[in-house]
């Protein structure tokens, strides 16, 4: 059998938001968010996925959002690449989906809790040692729980987690291992078909299973994060060998301010015909200006 990737933003969201996906969001949200304890038992899918048509490559799956039976809203995304801006937009989304719930005039009240869990497949906290974080309001210099814990931020970074199929105990470990390591197997090893939301999400993650237009699209995005990955790898060399050439000749500090710069107009060079202006700019730094004199 070969199973589409996990990591990849579209195969995440057939896998964990389609509708017949309910159970294996369940099973998820509950070894992730709770410690495998069975608080969930139900939810809806906010935004279910639909099978494409065909679609171009700046089409996006980001987002699996989901609403808890104790009317707590999920948002869950799996995050490839380490862009900037990447911290506040995930701020800004839990925000967002917390405040969007009243009509204009309706009561504080009525407002209910968001998580936002994260997967990177990238090391966000290179300071904490644990592969998942959990953050809540707290008092500034005794951490004092906010007297209302609304507001949650999950993240979870692949490259800490290590264990082999041997090591794995928890369904947390299980779910993990699935995301980072779906793509190189090539059966269900036995200690997960155990749990039969994970079996049911490799059934789901079959490729045998995909319609034309989904492996299409399936392979544009696979291209698509590869390129970008290769663009920001070729940049920061560039950038860095450029950088310590003027640092010869001009002094460090001007040598290092000249790569980054250097850095930033090579990675918006690569996106230029991939993604809009707007993009460009957000992602490289770069102005507005700067990116359409590239164009």
């Amino acid at each position: 059998m070969i199973f589409i990737n996990p990591k990849t933003d579209f195969a995440f969201k057939k896998i964990f938001g389609s509708e017949q996906s309910k159970e294996i969001l369940i099973s998820f949200l509950n070894a992730l968010l709770y410690g495998g304890r069975s608080i969930i038992e139900d939810l809806e899918i906010i935004n279910p996925y639909l099978a494409p048509k065909i679609q171009g490559i700046k089409d996006t799956y980001l987002d699996v959002k989901a609403r808890l039976t104790a009317n707590t809203t999920v948002i869950i995304e799996m995050q490839v690449l380490n862009l900037e801006g990447f911290e506040k937009r995930i701020l800004y989304n839990a925000a967002k989906a917390y405040s969007i719930q009243l009509e204009p005039g309706e009561d504080y009240t009525l407002l209910s809790p968001v998580i936002a869990l994260t997967i990177t497949d990238f090391e966000m906290f290179q300071d904490l040692p644990q592969v998942t974080s959990n953050f809540v309001l707290k008092e500034k210099n005794v951490l004092t729980d906010y007297p209302i814990n609304d507001l949650e931020l999950v993240f979870v970074e692949l490259p800490k987690f290590t264990k082999t199929l041997e090591d794995l105990e928890s369904l947390a470990d299980k779910w993990i291992y699935f995301i980072k390591s779906a793509r190189q197997l090539e059966t269900i090893p036995e200690i997960m078909a155990q749990v039969p939301e994970i079996r049911r999400a490799f059934e789901v993650a079959n490729q045998a299973n995909m319609t034309r237009e989904e492996l299409e699209v399936l392979e544009q995005r696979e291209i698509y994060i590869h390129d970008q990955r290769n663009a920001i790898r070729l940049a920061l060399r560039q950038g860095i060998e450029q950088g310590i050439e003027v640092g010869r000749e001009q002094g460090i500090e001007v040598g290092r301010e000249q790569g980054i710069q250097e850095s930033k107009i090579e990675i918006a060079r690569q996106m230029l015909g991939v993604l809009d202006e707007e993009t460009i700019s957000r992602i490289t730094g770069l102005s507005l200006e700067e990116v359409r004199r590239l164009m």
